[in-house]
C-alpha cells in the first residue's frame, strides 16, 4: 500500500512520522520526502489507511493520509519510460563499468528473441567497440554493431562529481541516416512536375524514363553538360518502388580517388590517416533499399572502376580497413556528358564496367534540338526569377523570345536559366525586350552573325589589348561548355589558377 501524508512544513515532522512506523514495526519499502508531503510504501497486508490515519493523529501538524497508486518516484519513471517508447531510435543508458541500466522500447527490439532484458548485462555483449569508444568525457559519436546490425552512435556522457558515471547512447540506423541525408539533398516537390517540355524528343524521354523507373536495373544517362541528367535521374527514382528511400548522389570529378573510394565504399576506424576514430558508413550503406546517383562517371579513375564493376557483380562489399563482407540493395544510375566508347578505345575506361553501367540508356538531347521547348522554359524561369528577386513578373516580347530561340546554347538548361535570371534581375521595365536579350548574349556591340571578321579588331590599339581580347572571347565561348575552373583548365591544359585569375579578369563567370 501506498500513502501520501500531508502536513504542516514543521522541523522534525518526517522524523516524527518515522518513528511511529518504526514503533509499530511496520515494514516500509520505500520512503519519499517533499515539502508538505511524506510517501510511504508499505509491505504489511494487514495495515489499512485507516489504522495509519489513527497512529498518526497524535502528530502536531498532520493534515491528512490517502492512498495513492504510485510513489512519485515510480510516476516519473513510468512517465519517462513512456516518452522513451515513443522515441522510434533505440537508447540505452550505461554505467561507468559498462554495464546496461536501462534502454527503451526500440532497443528491446533488437536484441536476441532468447533474451527478455538486457539490464545488468555488459554492453560488451552486443557491440563491436571498447568500453573506452563509448564512455569519453563530451558528446561524440561512432560508427558500431549492435547484435550484429550497423548503427551511427550518438554518445553523451553522464557526470557524477565531476566524473564521468556512464553515457546515454542513441543509435540510429544507416538506413534512416542515409534518408535524412536524401531529404537534405532532395526537393520537396515532384520531380516529373519540374520537367519541362512539348518537343517530340522531350516526350520520347519522359516516356523511356517512366518505364526505365518500374525496373530495378542500372541506367546510364548520356548528354551535355547543363542538359538536366540529375533531374532525370531523381524522377527515376521517384517515380520507382524505391522512392520512399533514399536517393543519394555523389559527382565522381569532384573528389580525388582515396576520398571517392571512402565515400562510397565506408572506412573502418583507423583505415587511414585522419580517417574519423569510428569509421564511416559509405554511400552504398547509406542508400541501402535505395538509389545511387554517379555524376560524372567518366572520370572515375580505372582503380576506382574495378571496384565498382566487381560491387556490382553481387552488391556486397568491403569498408576500406575492413574485413567483413557487407552487401547493399540499390540501385545504380550513373551519368556523363562524355563519349565512353571513345574513353574505352583510349583505355580510360572498362568496356566490362560499360556494359553493366549500361544496361538501360537514356541520351538527353542539347537544347539547341529542343527549340519548341524554350518558350515553356523561359515563362518557368520568368515565375522562378521573379519571385527570387521580389519583383513582378515581367513580360518577355516576341523579339527578344525569338532570339532566345535563335542562339546556340553552349551551356544547355543550365546556362539559360542562368541567361533568363539575368534578364529579369537586371530589368527595371514591365516587358523585356529584344535589346536586353541581344546585350546580355552578344555585349555592347552588335550581335555576333551581324559582326563583320575585319571589324573585330579595328578598336584594337595594341598587342597587349589584343591579346586580352583574344583571352576573353576564347574564355567566353568555352566556359559554358566546360563549367567549372578545373574542367575549363583541363581543356586548355594550363593551371587551375590561371584560369581563375582570368575569369574574374574578364568578369566571364557572371558575363556567361
Amino acid at each position: 500500500m501506498r500513502i501520501e501524508i500531508k502536513s504542516s512544513d514543521r522541523l522534525g515532522i518526517s522524523q516524527e512520522i518515522l518513528s511511529v512506523f518504526s514503533s509499530n514495526a511496520w515494514n516500509l519499502k520505500a520512503i519519499e520526502v517533499e515539502t508538505s508531503f511524506t510517501y510511504v510504501h508499505i509491505e504489511n497486508v494487514e495495515v489499512t489507511l485507516m489504522k495509519v490515519h489513527q497512529k498518526l493523529e497524535g502528530i502536531v501538524g498532520i493534515i491528512r493520509c490517502r492512498e495513492i497508486s504510485a510513489m512519485p518516484s515510480e510516476k516519473r519513471e513510468k512517465h519517462l519510460l513512456t516518452l522513451l517508447a515513443r522515441i522510434p531510435d533505440p537508447i540505452i543508458d550505461i554505467d561507468e563499468v559498462g554495464n546496461i541500466l536501462t534502454f527503451n522500447q526500440a532497443t528491446q527490439k533488437l536484441l536476441p528473441e532468447n533474451l527478455s532484458s538486457a539490464v545488468g548485462l555488459p554492453i560488451k555483449r552486443f557491440v563491436n567497440c571498447s568500453l573506452h569508444s563509448l564512455l569519453k568525457d563530451k558528446d561524440h559519436n561512432i560508427s558500431l554493431t549492435f547484435n550484429g546490425q550497423p548503427f551511427m552512435a550518438d554518445i553523451s556522457p553522464v557526470y557524477s562529481d565531476e566524473k564521468v558515471s556512464g553515457a546515454v547512447i542513441s543509435l540510429r540506423s544507416i538506413n534512416q541516416l542515409g534518408r535524412q541525408i536524401s531529404l537534405m539533398q532532395s526537393s520537396k516537390d515532384a520531380i516529373l512536375d519540374n520537367i519541362i517540355g512539348k518537343s517530340e524528343k522531350f516526350k520520347l524521354i519522359i516516356s523511356q524514363t517512366l518505364r526505365f523507373a518500374d525496373l530495378d536495373l542500372p541506367v546510364l544517362i548520356s548528354g551535355e553538360t547543363g542538359t538536366g541528367k540529375e533531374l532525370i535521374a531523381r524522377a527515376l527514382h521517384q517515380a520507382s518502388k524505391r522512392k520512399e528511400a533514399p536517393f543519394l548522389t555523389i559527382n565522381c570529378a569532384a573528389l580525388p580517388e582515396q576520398l571517392l573510394e571512402s565515400e562510397l565504399f565506408g572506412y573502418e576506424p583507423g583505415a587511414f590517416t585522419g580517417a574519423a576514430k569510428g569509421g564511416k558508413p559509405g554511400l552504398f550503406e547509406l542508400a541501402h533499399g535505395g538509389t545511387v546517383f554517379l555524376d560524372e562517371i567518366a572520370e572515375m579513375s580505372i582503380y576506382l572502376q574495378a571496384k565498382l564493376l566487381r560491387f556490382l557483380q553481387d552488391f556486397s562489399y568491403r569498408r576500406l580497413g575492413g574485413t567483413k563482407e557487407l552487401t547493399a540493395n540499390i540501385k545504380v544510375i550513373s551519368a556523363t556528358h562524355q563519349d565512353l566508347k571513345s574513353l574505352i578505345e583510349q583505355k580510360l575506361f572498362r568496356e566490362d564496367l560499360f556494359y553493366r553501367l549500361n544496361v538501360l540508356k537514356l541520351s538527353l538531347p542539347s537544347l539547341n534540338k529542343r527549340i519548341d521547348d524554350i518558350p515553356l522554359l523561359v515563362e518557368y524561369f520568368v515565375n522562378n526569377a521573379a519571385k527570387q528577386v521580389g519583383q513582378n513578373k515581367p513580360v518577355i516580347s516576341p523579339e527578344a523570345l525569338a532570339l532566345l530561340q535563335e542562339y546556340k546554347w553552349p551551356g544547355n538548361i543550365r546556362q539559360l536559366e542562368n541567361a533568363v535570371f539575368r534578364l529579369v534581375a537586371l530589368n527595371d521595365k514591365a516587358m523585356i525586350q529584344g535589346d536586353d536579350v541581344e546585350t546580355l548574349l552578344y555585349g555592347q556591340e552588335l550581335r555576333k552573325e551581324e559582326l563583320p571578321l575585319v571589324n573585330e579588331f579595328l578598336d584594337i590599339q595594341d598587342w597587349s589589348s589584343a591579346q586580352e581580347h583574344f583571352e576573353r572571347k576564347l574564355l567566353m565561348e568555352l566556359y559554358p561548355l566546360y563549367p567549372s575552373t578545373r574542367k575549363l583548365a583541363e581543356r586548355l591544359k594550363v593551371s587551375h589558377n590561371k584560369i581563375a585569375m582570368k575569369l574574374r579578369a574578364y568578369n566571364i563567370v557572371e558575363a556567361v
